[in-house]
């Protein structure tokens, strides 16, 4: 059993490796590819690259950890949309879309009205 789970752990850290080292080099080849005739900037090392990926993660994508974790509102509203009766689900409707500014899709009058005008 110990066995797996070092195995599992290692195979895990080497994936972590191989995906630093692809990220690293593929962020290290475009920006020296591009930056220093584009804009005039130095070239970057490996270090660096790995550097800018982390940064850039901070920066835009923040450390939410795992993705969805921060829907549970969705599973509450769920719950709460599945307790509520019909017409008391329409009427909470009907006033998140008053709130939103959404409107309620018109319904196209039938063929042969629209032949009249």
């Amino acid at each position: 059993m110990r066995k797996s789970h070092f195995r599992w752990g290692l195979k895990f850290l080497l994936i972590i490796v191989l995906a630093v080292i692809v990220a690293g080099s593929a962020v290290m080849l475009l920006w020296n590819w591009l930056a220093p005739d584009l804009f005039g900037w130095h070239a970057l090392n490996f270090g660096q690259a790995v550097g800018l990926l982390v940064l850039c993660r901070l920066l835009i994508g923040g450390m939410r950890g795992h993705a969805g974790r921060h829907l549970h509102w969705r599973a509450r509203l769920a719950e709460r949309m599945e307790a509520m009766t019909p017409e008391e689900r329409e009427k909470f409707r009907a006033g998140l879309h008053a709130r939103c500014g959404w409107r309620q899709p018109q319904e196209t009058p039938p063929a042969s009205q629209n032949a009249d005008t």
